[in-house]
């Protein structure tokens, strides 16, 4: 298990601040403080796990990738988007939240858009890729899961692990999408900074079009 603990603690510490909102946001007029940002105050205690576990990461030493690579990853990236928010219908959502509503009297609030711009695609794709696809996804092709090279991850594994990454969002279809994307991406190029890539750029294009067009809900 000591091999999983830096890839599971700072996405469970990510998943109890999602549980504890509702309490979260009652205690921040207490504390006088806008309860938006608790966003930050997660990203932040995310931010420092991964860099106390940093030495952990083997398969984050390297950052060297073929060009074909960065163009493999940017492309997945924008093609999960494109898909991601137009996958926004009935029954293939868990609910629709009100999402982060960056606005402050009717004004987008910079601060607030900057913090969970930078959250979002920069230290959400590290942290789930580290536990989704490093972990969950060769963990259930094979136990002792740092020895398994990506590339020989199969495809049951890859669907498994995707399907659980879609219960974690509200758009599921779209999250199913998004994994199988950014799980097939690794087992191709065994690079984990692959769908990192990936993944941030869906989401930096998310945060640009949600800014953009005020539909807050997809954050």
């Amino acid at each position: 298990m000591r091999p999983a603990l830096p890839r599971v603690i700072p996405f469970a510490l990510f998943i109890a601040f999602l549980a504890l909102d509702g309490l979260l946001a009652k205690l921040a007029p207490a504390l006088g403080m806008d309860p938006r940002w608790w966003y930050g105050v997660r990203t932040v205690v995310v931010t420092g796990l991964l860099l106390w576990f940093w030495r952990d990461y083997g398969e984050l030493r390297s950052f060297a990738l073929r060009p074909a690579d960065w163009l493999l990853g940017i492309a997945v990236g924008v093609v999960v988007f494109a898909l991601w928010i137009n996958l926004d219908i009935e029954p293939l959502t868990l609910g629709n939240g009100p999402g982060f509503d960056a606005r402050q009297n009717g004004a987008i609030a910079w601060d607030l858009a900057t913090m969970r711009t930078i959250g979002g695609a920069l230290v959400v794709p590290v942290m789930e890729e580290l536990f989704w696809r490093s972990f969950v996804m060769r963990w259930v092709q094979e136990r002792r899961f740092l020895e398994l090279d990506p590339r020989q991850v199969g495809w049951k594994a890859l669907a498994v692990s995707s399907a659980v990454f879609a219960v974690e969002h509200q758009l599921w279809l779209a999250g199913l999408v998004a994994g199988l994307a950014y799980g097939w991406l690794y087992m191709r190029t065994a690079r984990l900074w692959v769908p990192i890539l990936a993944h941030a750029v869906t989401n930096g294009a998310l945060a640009g079009w949600v800014l953009y067009t005020g539909h807050w809900e997809f954050w």
